[in-house]
This record gives C-alpha cells, structure tokens and sequence, in this order.
C-alpha cells in the first residue's frame, strides 16, 4: 500500500539505469510520490545502463551484455510483478517470464569445448583439497578478505579445473577478482550448484533485456509522468555536511553546452548511480575494432570522483575505476540475415536456441563464449534474422588463428577466430555470409568485481544522510551479489524504503545455505 505525506516531495534521481528506474517505481508504488515530481537524470540519450539492446536488421543489432536471473531474486520479481508486460498489458513482468521459462527451460547439453568438441561434465574435476578451499573460503568473515583476490585462496591446480571455467564464464569472474565477492557468490548461489554444469535454475526473458525489462518500466514510468531529462550529466552534487549530519543541498548538471544548478528543498530527496560498469563502452564494426576509453571527465566516475572527494563515508572510486587493464573485457554481438550459424550450432550442441545459454571455448586465449538466445531477441526483428551474443575475457591476449589480441580485431577477424575453435574454419564463408560482427570493449565491466576492502563502496544511505542514497552496484549491500540485476533493484527498495521511512521491509535475502538439504546436495555436487 503506497504511503501517505510525501506528495510535495521531489524525487531527483541521478542515472537511468535499472536502479534507478526500479527506485522511481517505488517512489510511486510505495511512497506515494506523484510521477511528475520525479525526475530521471541521464547523461545517455537513453535510458538502462547496462540492461540495453540497440540497432536494426540493417545496420546490426548489438547488446553489450545480459545478466542472468533465478528464482530466489526476490527483489527483482518484486518489482517485475507490478508493471504490466507490453505484449500483454494483463500480464506482468513476472508473468511473462514465467511463462517463457516454463516453456523454453535451461539445460545446456554443450557447456564446454574443448579442441572443438564438448567436455564432459559430470564430474567438476575438484579435488579434496579444493573442495576443502571452497569451504574454507565460505566461512571466512567479509571483513579477513579486505583486498583479496581468489588466486589467493585456491591452488593453482583449482584454475584449470571444469568447475572454474564453468564458474569463471558464467559469471565473468578472473583468477584476480576479490576473493569477498567469489565468497557472497559461493553463499548466494549455493543451491545452484548441483545443476551448474548445466546451467539449471538460470531463467532469462522473452527479449533482450532493453526490450523485456527497460522498455516496460519506463513506459509505465512515463504513463505517470515521470520526467526523464535525457542527454543531461550531472557533474556535481553539493552537500552541507557537518556534525549533525549530511543533506544533499544542490545538483548541478550540463546539457546543450549550458551549465545548470538545481537548489534543493525541505523534502527532495536524491538517488545517486555512483560509477558504471557500462561507462566509456565503444563499438567496432566488421572492418574496424572498438577503441579503448578511459574514465570521461564528465562520466558518472568523474562524479562519483568529486562527491567522494568531499567524504570518506562516500565511498573510494579508484578501487574501481582506476585498474582498465583489470577490469575490461569485450563482447560482440552478431546479426545473421539466414539461420545457418544457428542450425549448425543447434544440431552441435543438441540445445534450441534458448535453452542452452553459454557455450566456452576453454582453449581459446582469449577465453571466448557464445550465447544463442531465443529469436527474435529484438522487438521487430524479421523472421529470417538472427541475433547472438559472444564475449572474451582476455582480450589482450593474440588469438590462436588470428595472432593479434583481440581488442585490435574486427569484427570479420573475430568471427574468424569463432570459426576456427567450433572447427567450423571451412565452412565459414558460407555460415558467415550475411554475418555483421559489432565488437564493444568495455573498460569497467568488471570493475565492481575489483578486490575491495570495506568502506571502498559506500553505504546506500550513508551515516547521517538525510535526503540522499547511493544506489546501483557500487553502493555496498551486506551479503547480496554484485553483477546481477537484484543487487540494482535491491539497492532501490533499501533507498526508497529508508529515505521515505516507509512502513515495509526490503524483500530477504534467500539464504540456501541455511537449509540442510541444499547444502548436502551441494556437497554432493562438488566431490563428484
């Protein structure tokens, strides 16, 4: 039930993606604040962040990247669960992605390749030792693993086995990745493990994520008014801190070369995306590679940067944002005018387009995956296009047909090198005739995975504050995962629920290692 005496309230919130835009919806559906005295702040032209989808048939689709979801996302069903689909308008969120789960479910047959064939998986190749690491690391405290990495709690002998690159490629963590956020994973995603090999329990929407979540969200928003200021940055916050407490007193933004700044009054309240996974992303094309970018001046670290600089209670952006080398990554996205590339993949794996997710080369160097999602994965896209998804998480390394990194390949290069690990290299000209390869390097795709020690990520309403949040995945969450769309729509209900003083209790956290069974079964899972 929505809550009373906030309707003169403001609500100002900085960046557009699925945090914020999750936080305005409570804003509405809890809090009881009118859409039109909310506003979206976003420095795009664009609303998403990271949940994004873009292009056409003719110029080629691309996704930079899709986050995986499961049952026990609590906090995301919740707010799917109350916005209406645009297929259906008398489903919901929720219920559409039931009913596409129900009917196309998870179960890779193909996991892992391996010289071009597929790996067998039933039995993760962990040893008594390992396995002994992987508890070890579980009952360690969060506060014992301050700038660790998980090099540093396993053998090197851990690296090379079917469980790695089965975790290491589903989640897009590297062996210099904290050790703090593989153990919140471990915890979190316990239950999953008797059927990772297959990728069981891993639900995904009918779309891409723009088209599926993003697009239903900010429609809803905007049939209440909200106003979204697009193509608009914000470059500073001011703030009256002292001893008794903390208040956001101004925002200043920048759009069409004009400078603006924004006072605020008794009862606005203020949302802060600090940092983006997403900032800095640049695009290729089949005959040029994308080009590495550092932090903008005028980007959401930049911000992030200048509003830390005036507290340590908001956070230290330089753990994330200052190590490119370690937290990039690139991905690809691949338009087909015909469905060879998918007949053959489909006849390999043994999976449907859809059912089968993420497919490993484990002796590419550059560590390369494909996904083929069900079509079409845009809304409009023809009958006769097809759309998958690919990423490397060693760029830098040369590649084994095409010899030069990755990161300085095109896209036809790239899909060279595709062809070379599926043992596809004779045929390529055929499968790929149609083929429009966009690669995207992303500097700070990993960067919230970045060793860390507390206080480097601040809290969602730090001690003191009276009218602001921090929200999105560099605000710090006890317990939940980073990387995921729940941590984002977490960090919105805790924003929201405590800035309004509302009478309701962020949704729990599941906690399956709590539960008896799972853990047996997990265990299980891991000596076999």
């Amino acid at each position: 039930m929505a809550a009373t005496g906030h309707n003169e309230s403001r609500a100002y919130l900085v960046g557009g993606g699925i945090a914020a835009l999750a936080s305005a919806v409570y804003l509405i559906r809890e809090g009881g604040i009118p859409g039109e005295n909310i506003h979206v702040i976003e420095q795009a032209g664009v609303t998403g962040g990271a949940l994004d989808g873009s292009g056409s048939p003719q110029d080629g689709y691309l996704i930079r990247g899709g986050r995986m979801m499961e049952a026990h996302f609590g906090c995301t069903w919740d707010l799917f669960s109350g916005i209406p689909s645009l297929d259906d308008p008398d489903r919901t969120i929720k219920d559409e992605c039931d009913a596409f789960n129900r009917r196309l479910v998870s179960g890779s047959h193909c996991r892992l390749l391996r010289d071009g064939n597929k790996v067998d998986l039933s039995s993760y190749g962990l040893s008594n030792r390992d396995s002994f690491d992987m508890l070890k690391l579980m009952f360690r405290s969060e506060e014992s693993l301050a700038d660790a990495r998980i090099v540093d709690c396993f053998t090197p002998a851990f690296f090379h086995t079917n469980f790695w690159f089965l975790w290491q490629t589903t989640f897009a963590f590297q062996t210099w990745s904290s050790a703090a956020e593989m153990r919140r994973y471990f915890i979190r995603f316990i239950h999953l493990l008797p059927g990772f090999n297959q990728l069981e329990g891993i639900l995904r929407t009918v779309y891409n994520q723009y088209d599926s979540v993003i697009l239903p969200i900010e429609t809803w928003l905007r049939e209440r008014r909200v106003d979204f200021r697009l193509n608009t940055c914000v470059t500073d916050i001011e703030f009256d801190l002292n001893a008794g407490g903390k208040t956001a007193t101004a925002i200043r933004t920048a759009s069409g070369g004009k400078e603006h700044r924004l006072e605020l009054h008794t009862g606005d309240k203020v949302f802060i995306t600090n940092g983006s996974m997403v900032d800095g992303s640049s695009t290729g094309s089949m005959t040029s590679a994308p080009v590495l970018e550092s932090k903008n001046r005028a980007g959401s670290w930049a911000l992030w940067e200048r509003i830390a600089a005036k507290s340590p209670d908001f956070g230290n952006p330089s753990t994330f944002c200052d190590h490119i080398d370690l937290s990039k990554w690139e991905s690809f996205t691949v338009t087909l005018q015909d469905a060879k590339f998918f007949d053959f993949m489909e006849a390999f794996t043994g999976n449907i387009a859809g059912t089968g997710g993420v497919v490993t080369c484990t002796d590419s160097s550059w560590l390369m995956s494909v996904v083929l999602a069900h079509q079409p994965h845009f809304r409009g896209q023809p009958a006769n296009t097809h759309v998958f998804w690919g990423y490397a998480l060693f760029p830098d390394e040369p590649g084994d047909r095409v010899h030069k990194p990755m990161a300085e390949c095109t896209g036809r290069e790239i899909l060279q090198e595709l062809s070379h690990h599926l043992k596809i290299a004779d045929r390529e000209d055929e499968i790929f005739a149609t083929a429009n390869c966009i690669p995207c390097m992303m500097p700070f795709i990993d960067a919230q995975f970045l060793p860390r020690k507390p206080g480097d990520r601040p809290q969602v309403v730090p001690e003191g504050a009276s009218n602001f949040a921090f929200i999105g995945q560099f605000a710090e969450l006890p317990d939940d995962c980073v990387f995921t769309v729940e941590y984002s729509v977490r960090s919105a209900q805790t924003a929201v629920f405590a800035l309004l003083d509302l009478d309701r209790e962020v949704t729990p956290i599941y906690q399956g290692h709590h539960d008896i069974h799972v853990l047996i079964d997990a265990l299980s899972a891991t000596r076999r």
